[in-house]
């Protein structure tokens, strides 16, 4: 089947074959019914933790991404680029908490910056401090905002940008990219990954909303639409506060913004008096030095944090143009946290700062890089039904004969044979997150070797595809 012809950004990765073949999906079954069996026989006492836990946190976990059935794996330490698990077994981390440890667990410049607050500094003060203000400069600097406020976690970040941009503009209404994740702020959990049963057409999508949720007017648009995106804000022209994007979707895989997508929004947020708010709590740092916004070359009015920033330690922020916070200045948009900016906190961001350097993370982009080709060489050589999609120390492999360009055209990915690559990794020795997604981040503590580690693994699975 040839592929569909479509450009991406070409500050991102993306190769799709000029050819492949269907997988036999009965092999599929029956390798992942083998597959969980061994899953099982290796993970007693994650088993067994999973069935303690249950007693005192819902489906034994603290967030519920991290349940799968019949059990998710338990941790029981980490360091570098490895995890270790309940049952004695060492796994390399691909996952890392979706970035929040790009740095590597137990970074010792980390662990030396918190442990000197933790002995000198103190833990939390409720005031102005010098430790807060400094981070502040380091990353009005870094991310090329005029203002910023710190916050504990992402779904804050977004929550309190969408306030702000209300506050700022006097409108109410909020456009989001169909299946879009922005943490769980009602305004934003409108239609993350609803049934396409429910979602209405695919070029004009219609809100789907939890029952649990008040979510006041959505609007939610296709990704890489532009043509969708102007009719919303001309149908409701003077109402929409914000349009809030990834803008590299990393909750569907890897989904990567079309040549020229991003400049044509921040044209029309500007004709329209819409603000443009990047959530980059998933890019951030893993996207390179500067985040996203700069790698593609499209400045937001707002930006949101978190993740890789802290070192592992809870932290995120929001900020932007001085005129559009300036709602927070003058209290149009007040915005509280006992724990915002604490010393902890601020001691692991500088440490991430520092260590989070141009080079630095062009060394682990190329990691990323190499592992990329290597696999692209697998898929082609199988012919295999799937591609390559990067951004900076990010990749996954897309199980589609064609490039994923919005939520409908990940629901027509494969997922079957997704869950089968997840597990056959685990069952390996190589984590990446739960779910569909198989997307996996290079840290500054991963090695070319670790990644071929991932590489080997991948062929294995090929090779039992086609056996």
């Amino acid at each position: 089947m040839a592929p569909v012809t479509v450009t991406n950004d070409p500050a991102t990765w993306r190769h799709v074959p000029a050819t492949s073949a269907p997988v036999d999906h009965q092999r599929v079954a029956s390798l992942m019914a083998t597959e969980w069996d061994r899953f099982t026989a290796a993970t007693p006492g994650s088993g067994a933790h999973n069935a303690r836990a249950s007693q005192s946190l819902p489906l034994g976990v603290t967030s519920s991404f991290q349940h799968w059935d019949p059990y998710p794996i338990s941790v029981a330490s980490a360091r570098g680029a490895w995890l270790t698990d309940v049952d004695g077994r060492q796994l390399l981390d691909l996952s890392m908490g979706f970035g929040a440890m790009l740095v590597g667990h137990l970074n010792p410049t980390v662990v030396a910056r918190v442990t000197e607050a933790l002995e000198k500094t103190g833990t939390l003060f409720v005031t102005p401090s010098p430790s807060a203000t400094e981070v502040a400069e380091r990353y009005q600097q870094r991310f090329g905002v005029d203002r910023l406020r710190f916050t504990n976690s992402g779904t804050e970040s977004t929550m309190y940008a969408v306030r702000t941009a209300r506050a700022y503009t006097g409108r109410k209404a909020i456009v989001k990219l169909e299946g879009g994740y922005h943490g769980g702020y009602d305004g934003l959990s409108v239609s993350v990954k609803p049934a396409v049963a429910d979602a209405g057409p695919e070029e004009a999508p219609v809100a789907v909303t939890p029952f649990d949720v008040e979510a006041g007017v959505v609007h939610p648009v296709p990704y890489n639409d532009i043509d969708r995106l102007r009719e919303v804000f001309e149908a409701n022209r003077g109402t929409i506060a914000a349009f809030v994007l990834e803008p590299v979707m990393e909750n569907i895989g890897i989904v990567l913004p079309d040549a020229g997508y991003l400049a044509a929004v921040r044209a029309l947020c500007d004709e329209y008096g819409v603000v443009l708010i990047f959530d980059e709590v998933k890019t951030g740092l893993t996207a390179g030095y500067a985040g996203a916004a700069r790698r593609l070359g499209v400045q937001p009015d707002l930006i949101t944090l978190a993740k890789s920033i802290g070192g592992g330690l809870p932290l995120a922020a929001f900020g932007g143009k001085a005129e559009v916070m300036q709602a927070v200045v003058d209290n149009r948009m007040p915005h509280f946290g006992t724990y915002n900016g604490n010393p902890l906190v601020m001691a692991a961001a500088r440490a991430v700062d520092e260590v989070c350097t141009e080079e630095a993370l062009d060394a682990a982009e190329a990691v990323n890089d190499d592992a990329l080709r290597a696999i692209d060489a697998v898929i082609e050589e199988y012919s295999l039904p799937a591609h390559t999609v990067g951004f900076g120390v990010k990749g996954a492999v897309t199980w589609s004969a064609t490039p994923v360009r919005n939520y409908r055209d990940y629901k027509r990915t494969d997922f079957e044979v997704a869950e089968l690559s997840w597990l056959w990794g685990i069952n390996r020795g190589v984590l990446t997150p739960p779910g569909l997604d198989e997307q996996w981040l290079v840290s500054l503590a991963h090695t070319s070797a670790d990644m071929d580690m991932l590489v080997s693994t991948f062929r294995e699975l090929a090779e039992a595809l086609r056996a």
